[in-house]
């Protein structure tokens, strides 16, 4: 895929610091990884308009968008926005901070949705639902007219599944334990290990993470490269008892990285992909 770059100085609004007063200088002071994940977030909301319908995404990057969005309404700078939650956790975010909300079943497109990832390959494909909310946001998400990702840099691997950490699979709870092994079987040429996730029991126990689809998540972890994206796809969804997974193929219109020097931007043109980088270094002067 070709790559079109150019470099740009542009002053990236930043979020305040939390807790104590910040300090003069951030020249000296390394930015935070939740630091990092609010510069993303904050430049993605720079593409809602007033009258948008926009997806909001779910995690802990993805909260800061949303919160952005809520100030920003608040401050008279956005009007008639509607937010189409992609989770329960979301929907009960902009509820408690006044955005109004939507569906597809009345808003069956959407203009603009933002959400993070947990990861990002050369060609902007994605794994997300490690925060448990992959079909939803997948629902969501393939009918925005443009899907912003929003991600810090720790995010960024050269093949999904390259982090070596899970790529969820939602399944019916019926007989979960016969999708694993089909799951395992189909990806054994990848080194695959496959868990169902577990979550708090309140008791001091673990019992099966339930989706707010009521179904469970089978997490893969490969030690290969799977191969081609769409087969794999297709050979997941063709298996019965499976719901969705959790790459996002060719959804991603954008990427936002944050880094420590700046924000790096990713924005497919056609069969091109085009580079933007915004330096923050002269704004580490101070927030």
């Amino acid at each position: 895929m070709a790559i079109a770059q150019r470099v740009a100085r542009a002053a990236v609004e930043q979020p305040k610091l939390v807790g104590p007063a910040a300090p003069p200088s951030l020249q000296a002071v390394a930015l935070t990884q939740d630091d990092l994940k609010k510069i993303a977030a904050y430049k993605a909301v720079e593409h809602v308009k007033s009258g948008m319908v926009v997806g909001l995404g779910t995690g802990s990057t993805a909260k800061h968008a949303v919160d952005r969005i809520s100030q920003l309404l608040s401050q008279g700078k956005l009007k008639n926005i509607v937010g189409v939650p992609t989770s329960t956790q979301t929907h009960e975010q902009a509820v408690s901070l006044g955005i109004p909300l939507s569906d597809l079943d009345s808003h069956p497109v959407v203009d603009l949705a933002i959400d993070g990832a947990d990861e990002v390959d050369p060609a902007l494909n994605l794994v997300k639902g490690r925060g448990g909310s992959l079909l939803r946001e997948k629902m969501v998400e393939s009918v925005a007219k443009k899907f912003i990702v929003i991600v810090d840099e720790s995010k960024l691997v050269k093949h999904i599944g390259g982090s070596r950490l899970a790529m969820p699979v939602e399944v019916v709870q019926f007989c979960w334990s016969h999708s694993l092994k089909r799951l395992e079987e189909l990806f054994a040429h990848a080194g695959c290990a496959a868990q169902l996730r577990k979550a708090a029991d309140g008791a001091g126990g673990k019992k099966p993470y339930v989706t707010d689809n009521n179904n469970y998540i089978i997490d893969l972890y490969f030690e290969k490269e799977i191969g081609d994206l769409n087969r794999a796809s297709d050979a997941v969804l063709r298996l019965p008892g499976i719901v969705d997974h959790g790459m996002f193929i060719g959804l991603a219109t954008s990427v936002i990285i944050a880094g420590v020097d700046g924000v790096t931007i990713k924005t497919k043109k056609g069969v091109e992909t085009e580079l933007d980088y915004f330096c923050y270094s002269d704004l580490r002067k101070g927030f």
